[in-house]
């Protein structure tokens, strides 16, 4: 699906037999650059020194022979104090009738065409999972751009203060839509540099749904919940992961795992104001094959 009707590239694949899954690593990359082949060396190294914005795949072993859907894809009704917190990635493309047109004729479902609902023009298709993919206008005639990530977000000013205080990403757009009661962040990690976001690069859009930040029970889950996985986590390339933990443990956000915790050394995932889990890990890594974690001897 995200290959050949989405028009990404397989950048890498990361085989873990013994813990029985594999990883893997899409982006949208111009058709004229040249990536390795993916589960080589080079291809390990490109990865996790990949200037862009990857989407990463996690296969458990199985699965594919299950019946029925097996992972929760999110934008479940509310229930009680609790929501789901993970909505769509988004793709850009040239003419978003054209491209439903010729995703419809493949079979691939849709929860809203473009023609549907209130807001005409953009569309949502369901991948093989279920997840929402969200279809705008925007790209290059004859080239489908991954162009965002959605979350749920309680409080604003909370979340803003981590991704762009901690993390190093530039609020690039925010959007008021009091009719309808919510607001729209979005957000990019800026090319060293660069004074202006390019525009083929993918950002994370924070959905704030008004009046949550006053409710103190209100909750949005987070994905890795035993009866709702599906969405993992968000990840971060730094230089020097043990001292941006440190950072963030010092400014109050707690640990899912800490870099030294677990058998794989190296790598760790924070949680943010909601809860999601983002995993912190080191540019290009800790060997010559790149490798994000060690195992300690």
């Amino acid at each position: 699906f995200y290959k050949n009707k989405m028009g990404m590239r397989l950048l890498d694949k990361l085989d873990f037999e013994s813990m029985s899954f594999s990883l893997y690593f899409l982006a949208s990359v111009p058709e004229e650059e040249k990536t390795p082949e993916p589960g080589s060396v080079e291809a390990h190294r490109y990865l996790w020194n990949f200037p862009g914005t990857t989407l990463e795949l996690t296969h458990n072993y199985g699965t594919e022979k299950e019946e029925g859907p097996k992972y929760h894809p999110g934008n479940q009704p509310q229930e009680g104090d609790r929501r789901d917190g993970f909505g769509h990635v988004a793709f850009s493309v040239h003419d978003v009738d054209e491209t439903c047109n010729e995703l419809d004729t493949a079979g691939v479902k849709f929860q809203k065409k473009p023609n549907e609902g209130r807001m005409k023009g953009l569309a949502f298709a369901l991948d093989p999972d279920g997840y929402w993919v969200e279809i705008i206008r925007g790209g290059q005639k004859g080239r489908h751009t991954l162009a965002q990530t959605m979350l749920r977000i309680k409080d604003p000013k909370k979340s803003l203060e981590f991704y762009t205080k901690h993390l190093g990403m530039t609020l690039l757009s925010h959007k008021d839509y009091p009719d309808a009661k919510f607001s729209l962040y979005f957000l990019g990690t800026m090319p060293e540099g660069a004074t202006e976001f390019p525009t083929d690069r993918p950002v994370l859009e924070l959905t704030h749904n008004h009046g949550t930040e006053d409710d103190e029970k209100f909750q949005y889950y987070s994905g890795n919940e035993a009866d709702r996985k599906g969405f993992g986590h968000l990840g971060f390339l730094v230089d020097d992961v043990y001292e941006t933990c440190k950072e963030l443990e010092e400014a109050g956000y707690a640990m899912q795992k800490a870099p030294d915790g677990g058998s794989m050394k190296g790598l760790a995932f924070a949680r943010d104001p909601d809860g999601y889990w983002v995993e912190i890990i080191k540019r290009g890594g800790y060997d010559e094959a790149a490798t994000p974690y060690f195992f300690e001897k």
